[in-house]
């Protein structure tokens, strides 16, 4: 089936000619483009566009396009300057459905579409949980019985065998906001993700951990990762389920919790906040033990739905300045004469972002000129 919908990258550059003030060409850019396999709007917008979130505003003067995600690999994009003017020829290719390319590259979110979730930590505390297996087994693997405790569901039903990874807390605070914190007792963001189940010996192997300062803020919210599928088999106190499917073995202490049907969405547009939440920072990576990442690698911000973020939200990141001694206006030669004075942020990215929840959201690095560090501020794209 041919496609038309290539008309909205030629609109695009059109519209440019019009809107330059707010969107610019790049100097670089290509005379011609054919879509690849892999590609992705923000990557195929990078190669044109000096400012690639801005893609969409461009789209939305042109009112032939109805869908500016129905791009496929073989078309072609072929831009040429004749006389001082553009000079556009399409070339549709014939598409296969499913082709379509997406904003960001999904194929590496997975896991965070999936297999992950953050949810508040009390409905993980309160949550049912694994209490035992078949014949006494330490853990549970597929297709043997394991038995639950505060299930209230019907034999047919199947449900999602979580653990918690991490808890993710606002950058920064003090000892005391951490010393009182239920959460803290449970896991944290500078211990690694594997971890002995959800019992005293796993709170005791947490509480031995060394304390990171960056993460002795307000408690936000927690992730787990579903790491399996069971069905009820029998009701009661305990539950007998079948243990349908899991990624590892399952532990006395795990959780249960409904499994989340909802279809992620791939097309939504990059954009601008509308406003700029207050102290948005980059919390955590997806990678363990990195003390930084760059593009391509997911990162989680401290805010999320309720501070007006969605999918596709647009940022550039700023890392803090750093602390450096004045030895002009003071005697470096002096002991402790030094006057430390903090230097401006420094612009080192942008992330979009690509799945929300209330308080936090993951975010992918698009691109940058410096590694990306926990305390990074998002600001304006701008």
């Amino acid at each position: 089936m041919i496609r038309k919908s290539i008309g909205l990258l030629a609109g695009m550059l059109v519209t440019v000619a019009v809107y330059a003030a707010g969107v610019q060409l790049r100097a670089d850019h290509p005379d011609s483009y054919t879509v690849r396999r892999g590609d992705t709007l923000w990557a195929i917008s990078a190669r044109f566009l000096s400012k690639p979130w801005l893609w969409p505003e461009i789209w939305q003067a042109n009112p032939q396009v109805r869908n500016p995600h129905l791009i496929y690999p073989g078309d072609v994009l072929d831009l040429s300057f004749i006389n001082g003017g553009p000079s556009l020829r399409l070339e549709p290719a014939v598409h296969r459905e499913g082709d379509a390319i997406p904003a960001i590259p999904l194929d590496q979110l997975k896991p965070y579409l999936k297999d992950s979730r953050v949810v508040d930590p009390d409905a993980v505390k309160n949550a049912p949980y694994v209490m035992g297996f078949e014949e006494g087994d330490l853990t549970g693997t597929s297709g043997r019985n394991i038995y639950v405790r505060n299930l209230n569901a019907q034999p047919g039903q199947r449900w999602a065998i979580v653990r918690p990874t991490h808890v993710f807390r606002t950058y920064g605070g003090s000892e005391s906001e951490e010393s009182d914190d239920m959460a803290a007792n449970l896991v944290d963001s500078d211990v690694a993700t594997t971890r002995t189940p959800w019992n005293e010996e796993w709170q005791t192997d947490l509480g031995r951990a060394t304390p990171n300062h960056a993460f002795r803020g307000k408690t936000l919210a927690m992730e787990v990762t579903v790491i399996g599928q069971a069905e009820v088999l029998r009701g009661g106190d305990p539950s007998t389920l079948l243990l349908l499917s899991s990624i590892m073995e399952v532990r006395a202490g795990d959780r249960l919790m409904p499994i989340d049907d909802n279809p992620y969405d791939p097309y939504y547009y990059p954009h601008p906040p509308k406003t700029l939440p207050p102290d948005g920072r980059v919390i955590a990576f997806s990678l363990e033990r990195l003390s930084e990442v760059g593009p391509n690698d997911v990162v989680v911000l401290s805010i999320g739905a309720k501070d007006g973020v969605d999918n596709g939200t647009t940022f550039s990141l700023w890392q803090p300045g750093e602390q450096m001694p004045d030895d002009v206006a003071h005697d470096s030669w002096t002991r402790y004469s030094h006057k430390f004075v903090t230097l401006p942020d420094e612009y080192v990215g942008h992330v979009m972002i690509f799945r929300t929840f209330d308080r936090v959201s993951y975010g992918v690095v698009m691109d940058g000129l410096k590694p990306v560090k926990v305390g990074a501020r998002v600001k304006m794209p701008e």
